[in-house]
């Protein structure tokens, strides 16, 4: 009888023993499956932590690299706006000098010699800018008389005309009868070109007023002025 209570007693803590063992392995089981995924979850945060870093150090030295090309953006444009400004102020300084040595210039010619070309003399007839024979004879006496006593001489002619017409075309008539009078001066009696300056002063400089025939036929002319 006692073995046999015994014997149940060993049965029944076999059975006990055996679950709780049982229990135990399957739990370190588990355990270390989660271990090993934490582990692995470890190391793919460090290697994304790492790859973020790498990245953060690339877009730094980008960073960096943009300012700097912005610094020297700034300074090549402060580098080109002293340049211009420094070409501007030249630019101001040859168009002092210029204007100084035109004033020189003029101041240092004299007035030697004129000839003025009108309607009412028999010359240019009105809107026209043909030179008349009357015209080329009377340049053909000025030239004449300035080889017979020559100097070291420039001609400047003037196209003029009357305020019938627009400003422009007024303008542009009179520059044509002085372009007309520069071009029978050199190719009649080859004055030299850059001893010739033409100018046209339109409508702007009447000798006589513009409200009578007479007066308008005075206006249209040109001025021939020979300069030493």
């Amino acid at each position: 009888m006692r073995k046999s209570v015994l014997a149940a007693s060993m049965l029944a803590l076999t059975v006990a023993v055996a679950p709780a063992c049982a229990t135990k392995k399957f739990v370190r089981t588990e355990v270390g499956n989660v271990n090993g995924k934490v582990d692995t979850l470890t190391g793919t945060v460090e290697e994304t932590q790492e790859r973020t870093r790498r990245n953060e150090e690339r877009i730094g030295a980008v960073d960096e690299k943009a300012e700097a090309a912005g610094r020297s953006a700034t300074s090549a444009r402060a580098a080109a706006d002293a340049a211009a400004a420094s070409a501007k102020e030249v630019d101001g300084k040859v168009v002092t000098v210029n204007n100084r040595v035109t004033a020189v210039e003029a101041a240092s010619r004299r007035l030697v010699y004129e000839v003025t070309l009108s309607e009412d003399q028999g010359n240019f007839a009105f809107n026209k800018s043909v030179l008349p024979d009357e015209a080329k004879a009377r340049l053909d006496k000025m030239v004449a008389d300035l080889k017979a006593d020559p100097k070291g001489i420039f001609i400047e002619i003037e196209g003029h005309t009357d305020n019938r017409g627009t400003p422009e075309v007024n303008e542009k008539i009179g520059m044509e009868r002085a372009e007309a009078v520069k071009r029978y001066l050199y190719e009649q009696h080859q004055v030299p070109l850059h001893k010739i300056n033409v100018i046209s002063y339109g409508e702007d400089k009447p000798v006589a007023p513009n409200n009578t025939r007479d007066g308008r036929a005075q206006n249209r002319r040109v001025v021939v002025k020979v300069l030493s």
